[in-house]
Order: C-alpha cells, then sequence, then structure tokens
C-alpha cells in the first residue's frame, strides 16, 4: 500500500477509535453531541496522524477487535472478584495478607501493550504496578502468594496477556 493510503487507512482507525470513546463518554446520540464529537474527532485525527506508527496502535481485523471485547468482559470481571476479595479482607481482619512486592514477565513487545497490561493489573485491586522495564514488571501485591517468577506470572499477568498478544501482534 502507498504511503497516502496508509496515512489514509491510520487517520480512519483513528477516527473510530476517537469518536468511540466520545460515543462512549457522553452515552447519547444526541445529534448536538455527535457533531461535536465528530468534529473534535476529526481535529484530533488530524493531529494525531504524525504520530501513529510512534503510538504502536494495532491494525484492525475481525479477530482483534473480537479479543478486544473479550479482554474488556476479562478485564470487568477480574476489577469485580478483586474488589471482592479485598473488600471481604478489610472486613474479615483475620483474613491472610502478606503484601510484598514481585516480579512478573511478558512476552509483550510493544510499548503500547506492556502499558495496557500494566494499567490493567492496577485497575484490579490489591495489585500495584510499579514499575515496568523491558519485559519485567514490578508488582507490589497485598497477598503474595509466590515469588517465583513465573507463577507469579501466571496468576497476575497471564490473563491479560493472552489476550493483549493477539490484539497487539
Amino acid at each position: 500500500m502507498t504511503e497516502s493510503g496508509n496515512r489514509a487507512k491510520a487517520f480512519i482507525y483513528i477516527f473510530i477509535i476517537l469518536i468511540s470513546i466520545w460515543v462512549a463518554l457522553t452515552s447519547t446520540f444526541g445529534l448536538e453531541e455527535l457533531i461535536v464529537g465528530i468534529l473534535v474527532s476529526l481535529t484530533l485525527s488530524f493531529a494525531l496522524i504524525k504520530n501513529y506508527k510512534k503510538i504502536g496502535l494495532p491494525g484492525i481485523t475481525i479477530k482483534k477487535i473480537w479479543f478486544f471485547i473479550v479482554y474488556i468482559f476479562v478485564l470487568a470481571k477480574e476489577v469485580v472478584v478483586a474488589n471482592f476479595d479485598v473488600a471481604y479482607r478489610v472486613i474479615h481482619p483475620k483474613m491472610p495478607i502478606n503484601p510484598g512486592i514481585v516480579i512478573i514477565k511478558t512476552e509483550l513487545k510493544q510499548d503500547l501493550a506492556k502499558m495496557i497490561l500494566a494499567n490493567s493489573i492496577t485497575l484490579t485491586p490489591g495489585t500495584f504496578t510499579l514499575d515496568v522495564s523491558d519485559d519485567t514488571l514490578l508488582i507490589h501485591w497485598i497477598n503474595v502468594k509466590t515469588d517465583k517468577v513465573e507463577e507469579a506470572t501466571k496468576i497476575i499477568g497471564e490473563k491479560f496477556e493472552r489476550y493483549l498478544k493477539v490484539i497487539f501482534e
């Protein structure tokens, strides 16, 4: 594909993402809101097009869209489960708590994918990403179950990473 074709595809991709975020945040299909959303999305798309390759957004395929939708549900489920776990630990002080810092490894290559993994872990109550360096994430965990890297990776990161690999490959 030509450079102008790539730019047009990138522009459309950015615009779709931005207008989707706009609609999700405003949660309305009123004419005025849609017009403002389209204008803002168009303006930002023109501004961001030159940095598109630096952002590291993946191309769009049906498979990636499906994995993204599933990922959102997996993330939501993990956040709810972790909220109940942390709330239960607060209500019942005899529940074991063993806070500590563990290291997990990731196979993700793109910085954007690593950032989304780190933020997904942080959004899950009871865990907090302290640092991301190359393929290593430093995680504070409210109840450390293992200090082995492979086991901690499986417990904390694998549930998110398997979807992010497909989305960002």
